[in-house]
């Protein structure tokens, strides 16, 4: 029987051509050789405006409040002043708008005051407006519900209302995040009907049926109706199914036909194979959405002394950007911006 040799297997080291940890013995050097960088403006973030101050300025996110409107000034000039290029808004209405046929949101009067009055600061940030009915709707669905079913059409009529309201507020940039077909197509008309060709689409194409939105829906009140109707698990109905990543690939090719601008993949962390499959098989820019059940689990690993939530938080969203994404949402985006700005 053959004596295994196990000098085979041995190099000597001193003649090894090949070292590859010559790239990172230094931080200028691991710096000048880094294949993706992160800066502020990369980040875009995400604000709860509520309707008036009784309503509660807690979340169940640490660190992450409601806003008034008389306060979003101070917070987008924050956010400017350390180098974030846009603020994304999502409004928290008082219970009693909420309807079956979402009426409220084809003025979206609270969107329109926080879009006006950050217009008014003139904090020289860019503003992105969600485009969904849910948070108007008495059953917390994305889209008008009849017989226990969504209505895609009667929808989209009210989501091209809505984003021409936010337009008309002086939005830059409108982000339907709603996952009803052809919506983007019926925007894209509305708008440059009404003169608004210069305002932006951020389409949220790749929106998964995912289980990490549970502190966004607390934040915005809009889980409470979603016991009835066709339930929580009538959002699978139109969000994508988590099992499947080709068809975001389909989303994205309708969207850019419809004529996005930019595509979201949401949420980002769990989807980053979906990030870079977009970011492969589109010309358009692809964003990504560190969501709030992401977010939250990063502050409580760090609260349970598990690790560094600074380093969690930017070695997340280097992911992002390692897998292509061009623009971040992210709940930490104060916190990763003053850190980027002291390096």
């Amino acid at each position: 029987m053959t004596q295994f040799d196990p000098s085979v297997f041995q190099t000597d080291l001193s003649t090894m051509l090949v070292r590859p940890r010559r790239g990172r013995t230094s931080p200028w050097m691991r710096d000048m050789v880094a294949e993706v960088d992160l800066s502020p403006r990369d980040l875009i973030l995400p604000v709860f405006v509520r309707e008036s101050p009784s309503q509660a300025r807690e979340t169940s996110m640490k660190g992450v409040v409601r806003y008034t409107v008389a306060e979003l000034a101070e917070v987008a000039q924050e956010a400017q002043a350390l180098g974030i290029p846009a603020i994304a808004l999502f409004p928290v209405i008082d219970p009693s708008r909420r309807s079956e046929d979402a009426d409220y949101a084809r003025t979206d009067e609270l969107a329109c005051e926080a879009i006006a009055a950050i217009k008014a600061a003139q904090a020289n940030i860019g503003v992105i407006t969600d485009v969904a009915i849910d948070r108007y709707t008495s059953h917390g669905q994305d889209g008008l519900v009849r017989d226990g079913r969504i209505l895609n059409d009667e929808s989209v009529a009210i989501l091209a209302e809505m984003a021409l309201a936010h337009a008309r507020a002086g939005a830059d940039v409108v982000a339907p995040s709603d996952m009803m077909d052809g919506r983007v197509g019926a925007i894209r008309r509305t708008l440059d009907g009404a003169g608004y060709q210069h305002v932006s689409i951020l389409s949220y194409t790749a929106k998964y049926a995912s289980q990490f939105y549970g502190p966004f829906r607390d934040a915005v009140r809009s889980s409470a109706g979603l016991s009835k109707g066709p339930g929580p698990d009538g959002k699978k109905t139109y969000f994508l199914d988590v099992r499947n990543r080709e068809e975001a690939i389909r989303e994205a090719r309708l969207d850019e036909q419809e004529g996005a601008d930019i595509l979201m993949v949401k949420p980002g962390g769990p989807f980053l194979d979906v990030i870079l499959t977009l970011s492969q098989n589109s010309h358009l820019p692809i964003f990504a959405y560190q969501v709030s059940g992401e977010y939250a689990m990063l502050q409580m690993a760090a609260e349970a002394g598990w690790a560094n939530y600074e380093g969690l938080l930017l070695e997340t969203l280097l992911s992002f950007k390692r897998a292509g994404a061009k623009g971040i949402f992210t709940y930490g985006a104060l916190d990763a911006a003053q850190v980027l700005v002291k390096r």
